[in-house]
């Protein structure tokens, strides 16, 4: 969902417009930054009405009344319109006839703004019946069911947020005032193994669609198959690259055919949720952000006769930036465009590649992803608020890209090469309308006061914010080094060249995805070590157990001292996410994708060990023997496990590794994803539905140097901020 460039500092700030969501305050820093009603049980005693925004004072259904705009018509009270003297004058030198025609006069403009709203509480998933017309585009306009309709639409991903959740977070975006849902689907995860699908609990999008329907949600597909979304090769599954000669996102016959037996599977969750079979789906997109990418000009006929083929039969859609519009575009869609900064002209382009069409911003960017290394982007909630007003008074229809983003869980993050490799964070809070862990944000409320201003339609309240727990300090009290475990844990492959993760011949032939990579060899001597580039993404260096060292993208060489005899030469190599967006989808091939050298020498004879850390992986970890106290001065790798208790009913927490340095994190067996010292994230994001009341296992897997104890805290750290600057 992105244009490929890197946010840019952006200079000297007024942060006190910012709303200091970790400590609870108001941009001031007095008060609560978000009702008492919506804190929880604990905050809600002190409720104190004066402080919640007036359109969130609830009270019975009342009569829809005119929005602020009325104030801009001179209506005598407002302060708005005629000079002072002029306004009492008329008013009190007028008579009874000018009072009653002046009258007439505001009662007339209070029509004109209570008409000018769009009436949609008809317009309901559950509650239309005798379907005949879906959404089409005509005279500029979209219909729906033949009225004219706005798609008020919000970005949410089922396979980032989990499965218990998701019901919590739609009614929130209902609450909000948006009408529709858009999400991506994964297809690899879906089809993980080739020709194996999974549509079971978190992944099962049918029942995420019947969720958002029963909340009062339509609903926009993006199926891809490719979806960018900052996820691991944006979506495709890594088997597609066994094949030396594949082209991604072409007719390629070994993509196309990979693609067709997916669609096949995919269609038959969907089909019957389409508008026409009485289902939420309004509207289906084709691929992702082509335009950008383009590298075969009967791609995008072929996707969308994949998806007509397969009965497909609602609005079609296609989604780009301003510069990837054209050649993104296939006709018999509806061209929509993304951007964040609402430039001048950017709306009428669309006019330049179809006439009269309605205008869409499928992805209207309310925040920016991070990378390890960089800063915590933010992005500004009235400067957000200005340019989505603008958008609408011009007529298009909105879609917010994040609502709420969720988190990269386990290796599923995606990562950027362009002039370096950066990769993607686990946290995808993505500065949204909603937060990581689901709570509201300054931008919720004023969205939802616009929004709510706009259409007249049935809303819930929105929930109340569960409770973040602080469970405190725990101590890792047991630790196993990768060295010793090894044996007993891993079967290695034996081969002459290194194998890439992607054609090891594990995981019933379709290699290894996501996870580590060991590579074991024996050398005579000392001398250089050169990896000319073969290292995907970070090596760790060791001689027999010792660490000499790693190598990276930038890192290419490293000394190797002198020593008597035979030693193993050891390399163990994390894929940090393969690249989601721009043209180097083919070459997302992980561990060492080539020969490395010793004193200009190609190493050889190796044996190679796959450490994908399935929960497979884990669960054959736990009853390794022998686990031992933790050392003084513990190092990595090696694998620490601890126990959190939980007395009570079990809230989200997050969990802040201060002192430890690169790694993963397991809690009852589910991978919150990859923490690393550098930053910016500091914190990992613990949802209760994965905590049980009594003892619950934490495992951290640590590459080089350990802490101690872990913390559980009430509040999130994702780092020090900057806002990030979009041109597009």
């Amino acid at each position: 969902m992105i244009d490929g460039r890197t946010p840019a500092q952006s200079g000297t700030r007024d942060w006190s417009r910012l709303p200091r969501r970790d400590t609870g305050q108001s941009p001031g820093g007095t008060g609560p930054a978000l009702p008492p009603f919506a804190l929880g049980a604990s905050a809600a005693a002190n409720d104190n009405r004066a402080k919640v925004p007036p359109s969130l004072q609830w009270e019975a259904p009342v009569l829809v009344t005119a929005p602020p705009m009325v104030a801009r018509v001179g209506v005598p009270g407002n302060g708005a319109g005629a000079a002072p003297g002029r306004l009492q004058s008329m008013w009190s030198c007028g008579g009874r006839r000018r009072r009653r025609l002046f009258a007439g006069a505001f009662l007339l403009v209070l029509a004109i703004v209570v008409l000018s709203r769009f009436n949609w509480s008809g317009l309901v998933p559950m509650r239309l019946r005798g379907r005949i017309h879906g959404l089409q585009a005509r005279n500029s306009k979209f219909l729906l069911e033949g009225k004219e309709f706005r798609i008020f639409g919000g970005s949410m991903h089922y396979f980032r947020i989990p499965r218990e959740y998701w019901k919590d977070r739609l009614i929130k975006m209902k609450a909000c005032g948006l009408n529709t849902l858009t999400t991506y689907v994964p297809w690899n995860l879906h089809e993980e193994v080739r020709g194996k699908f999974d549509f079971r609990g978190n992944l099962d999008l049918r029942a995420f669609l019947r969720t958002a329907e029963e909340v009062g949600l339509w609903v926009i597909l993006r199926p891809g198959p490719y979806i960018c979304s900052e996820w691991d090769l944006g979506g495709l599954p890594s088997w597609l690259l066994q094949d030396p000669e594949m082209q991604l996102r072409t007719t390629y016959k070994g993509f196309t055919e990979a693609v067709d037996d997916y669609f096949d599977r995919l269609m038959r969750e969907v089909v019957h949720l389409q508008y026409k079979n009485g289902g939420p789906i309004i509207a289906i997109q084709v691929e992702n952000e082509y335009g950008s990418y383009a590298e075969d000009p009967d791609y995008m006929m072929y996707i969308k006769q994949a998806l007509l083929k397969r009965k497909i039969v609602e609005l079609l859609m296609t989604s780009d930036n301003k510069d990837g519009l054209a050649a993104g575009f296939v006709s018999g869609a509806l061209a929509t465009v993304n951007f964040q900064k609402m430039d001048p002209g950017i709306l009428s382009y669309l006019d330049t590649m179809q006439d009269n069409m309605p205008k869409m911003v499928m992805e209207y960017w309310t925040g920016w992803f991070d990378s390890w290394g960089g800063p915590h982007n933010v992005f500004d909630a009235d400067e957000m608020m200005a340019n989505i007003e603008k958008a609408i008074k011009a007529g298009a229809s909105i879609n917010l890209y994040m609502f709420h983003g969720g988190t990269n869980f386990g290796f599923m993050n995606g990562a950027l090469h362009f002039d370096e490799y950066k990769a993607t964070i686990t946290s995808y809070d993505y500065d949204a309308v909603l937060t990581e862990s689901g709570d509201y944000t300054s931008k919720f409320f004023k969205l939802r006061e616009l929004f709510t201003g706009l259409a007249d339609m049935p809303r819930p309240l929105p929930p109340i914010i569960l409770n973040k727990a602080s469970y405190g300090a725990i101590l890792m009290q047991q630790y196993i080094s990768l060295w010793e475990v090894l044996p007993s844990l891993v079967e290695p492959l034996k081969s002459e060249h290194p194998i890439n993760m992607e054609n090891l011949p594990v995981n019933n032939g379709n290699g290894q995805a996501f996870g580590y990579i060991l590579y074991e060899t024996v050398i005579p001597g000392g001398g250089e070590l050169q990896s000319h580039d073969h290292v995907r993404d970070r090596a760790q260096v060791f001689l027999n157990t010792l660490h000499i060292g790693y190598l990276d993208y930038v890192k290419h060489q490293l000394s190797i001292p002198d020593g008597q005899g035979y030693r193993q030469l050891r390399l163990l190599v994390e894929n940090r996410g393969r690249v989601n967006y721009g043209r180097n989808l083919n070459n997302q091939r992980k561990g060492l994708i080539g020969d490395i050298y010793l004193n200009k020498t190609a190493l050889r004879n190796f044996k190679i060990y796959s450490l994908d850390m399935k929960p497979s992986f884990i669960e054959s970890l736990r009853g390794t023997t022998p686990w031992s106290a933790v050392p003084d001065s513990a190092m990595g790798p090696a694998f620490f496990r601890g126990t959190l208790q939980v007395q009570h009913m079990p809230q989200d927490t997050f969990l802040k590794l201060e002192g430890w340095s690169k790694g993963v994190v397991f809690v009852n067996g589910q991978n919150l994803g990859r923490y690393w010292k550098i930053g910016p994230q500091g914190t990992l994001y613990l949802p209760a539905t994965w905590l049980q009341q009594g003892h619950n296992e934490i495992i951290i897997f640590e590459e080089r140097a350990a802490g101690r104890i872990i913390q559980s805290t009430d509040l999130p750290f994702l780092g020090r901020s900057q806002f990030p600057r979009l041109d597009l």
